[in-house]
């Protein structure tokens, strides 16, 4: 699986957390089926549950005339994921995180949601 697929299927995980109540590790099963989850996936997934209180704080800070209880839950869960890449995870560029976040906006957001992800992240770094 590439990083693209697992930034993907981590999405669609942290989604139906925020929407359901799973497991982790149920709800990785679910998504994934048969197929094993990479070490990449996992840690995306299992990084944002356990630093989601830190990794919504920053969040927060860098959101105008915003709070995070606003926001629609496709842009939160995308732009944790690119919290959590961006602040722990070190072999992942900045540029790398951000784009992949616009990418996954385009494709799962409105037509806003990749430029307002863009901005919030950006004031990140």
């Amino acid at each position: 699986m590439n990083r693209r697929t697992a930034r993907e299927k981590a999405f669609q995980v942290l989604f139906s957390l925020d929407n359901e109540r799973f497991d982790p590790k149920e709800a990785i099963e679910l998504s994934l089926g048969e197929q094993q989850p990479s070490e990449f996936l996992t840690t995306l997934i299992y990084g944002v549950v356990e630093n989601k209180e830190a990794i919504d704080q920053k969040i927060s800070d860098h959101l105008e005339n915003w709070s995070i209880k606003r926001l629609a839950i496709v842009e939160k869960t995308l732009i944790r994921i690119a919290t959590y890449e961006i602040f722990y995870e070190e072999e992942t560029p900045h540029g790398v995180a951000i784009n992949e976040a616009i990418e996954l906006a385009h494709i799962y957001g409105d037509d806003k949601s990749g430029k307002f992800i863009n901005g919030v992240l950006s004031k990140m770094i």
